[in-house]
């Protein structure tokens, strides 16, 4: 059975980054964006809500500018099976599926029988998830940032959590993984 994990970049007042395909604290530094690529690499699949689906396609072709490990994350992305949940999207790109209609049973058949980690992409999503009980774990990448308006990390009530670990990611970023208490 697979474990559902959310994680995104979080600014210290809460609020995520990166979901209009800018960022609003900034780049991410070599080696926040190396976490990522790793993060990436090392998950069996993702469900995306429409929105950050949509930023996310970014990475569907190389750049000419792209640099090395913007290569590399764009090939590691392009492999990973995608899960897209849509009332509006009629399809979907390359190595991505549709999910409409029932949510929580699709997404928990998709669990039950994926072995690993499948990644929530997008904070409303994932206060879905959270509601439907079905988020295993939830790790804030901190950065050092007050954005004072934006999408929360969390969307309605905040479940309690029991911190399972931290680290320092580089000079500025801290990793902090809950799961739910």
């Amino acid at each position: 059975m697979g474990k559902l994990v959310f994680g995104m970049n979080i600014s210290l007042d809460g609020y995520v980054d990166g979901l209009s395909g800018n960022f609003e604290m900034g780049p991410p530094g070599p080696k926040l964006f190396r976490y990522w690529i790793e993060n990436v690499r090392g998950i069996a699949a993702t469900v995306y809500g429409r929105r950050m689906y949509e930023v996310m396609r970014y990475w569907d072709d190389d750049h000419p500018e792209w640099d090395e490990p913007r290569r590399e994350f764009g090939m590691v992305w392009r492999e990973l099976p995608k899960w897209v949940v849509s009332r509006t999207l009629q399809s979907v790109g390359p190595n991505a599926t549709l999910i409409a209609g029932d949510i929580e049973t699709q997404v928990r058949e998709l669990k039950a029988r994926t072995e690993g980690t499948i990644s929530v992409a997008g904070p409303e999503l994932a206060g879905l998830m959270t509601k439907f009980g079905l988020i295993d774990q939830y790790h804030l990448l901190l950065r050092p940032f007050v954005l004072g308006q934006g999408k929360p990390f969390f969307h309605g009530a905040r479940p309690p959590l029991r911190l399972v670990s931290s680290e320092l990611v580089d000079d500025e970023t801290v990793h902090l993984a809950y799961e739910p208490a």
